[in-house]
């Protein structure tokens, strides 16, 4: 049995980490690569860099804060945000990174997925999902741009939609919990997990152990992620794999 990861996100914005609250009120919560060396230390079994800077700069900025990650990293880290083509995919691995995570790229153009996958490996292609609920389709629907647009796609048929593609796993968001810390959505996550043979990462709503310990062991996702509770020291990686090894949780 494969023991389950848990993972810190470091929401990136022109060479800072940021956080807010479902989506949106940014605020700063320090230097990426002093994040990354202290999670790594912490334990962490991966990290998550998602680069929400837009413009051509920011992935320039995002290209050097890779590779200076990478410099001092033992862990695996994914690098998402703004990767639309092969090339952009070339940049960030070459730069250090263990995988990419594609998003609204892969829903304009779903191809994009297939393209990574032949090329680089299933393993490094990560499908990113923000979803929401929705009470007029009565499912979770699938965002782009941020949260900002709602697509036609649910997150169910995406995610198996990205899998059939050639996504080697699936990074989900609530963004109903997302910054909320009162717990991921696990009737979302357990939908998306049912339908893929893929691993899937938990995210959105992280605010205590117990939180980890219910998506991870009640769900039987493969991972759990979080940004603020970490960020602003409310608990740690090693607290939080304390209480999992109490509960029954395997992990690293």
């Amino acid at each position: 049995m494969l023991t389950k990861r848990i993972i810190p996100c470091l929401d990136v914005k022109e060479g800072r980490v940021v956080k807010g609250v479902q989506f949106v009120e940014l605020r700063d919560a320090g230097d990426p690569v002093e994040l990354a060396k202290f999670y790594d230390q912490q334990g962490a079994d991966e990290l998550v860099f998602l680069d929400i800077s837009a413009s051509h700069e920011g992935r320039e900025t995002m290209v050097d804060v890779v590779r200076q990650t990478a410099a001092t990293l033992a862990i695996p880290f994914t690098v998402g945000g703004g990767i639309r083509t092969i090339d952009d995919m070339k940049r960030i691995l070459r730069a250090g990174a263990d995988k990419v995570s594609v998003n609204t790229s892969a829903l304009e153009r779903p191809q994009l997925i297939k393209e990574g996958a032949d090329y680089f490996g299933a393993q490094c292609i990560v499908c990113a999902i923000d979803a929401r609920y929705s009470e007029e389709d009565g499912t979770w629907m699938v965002y782009t741009h941020g949260g900002r647009n709602k697509t036609t796609w649910t997150a169910v048929d995406w995610a198996k939609e990205a899998v059939r593609l050639g996504a080697g796993e699936i990074l989900l968001t609530s963004m109903n919990q997302d910054g909320e810390k009162s717990g991921f959505d696990l009737e979302l996550t357990k939908a998306v997990r049912d339908a893929v043979t893929v691993p899937v990462i938990a995210s959105g709503g992280a605010g205590n152990a117990e939180h980890f310990r219910a998506v991870l062991q009640d769900v039987d996702t493969d991972a759990a992620l979080a940004a603020s509770i970490f960020h602003y020291k409310e608990t740690s990686v090693a607290e939080v794999k304390s209480y999992l090894k109490e509960k029954g949780v395997r992990v690293r």
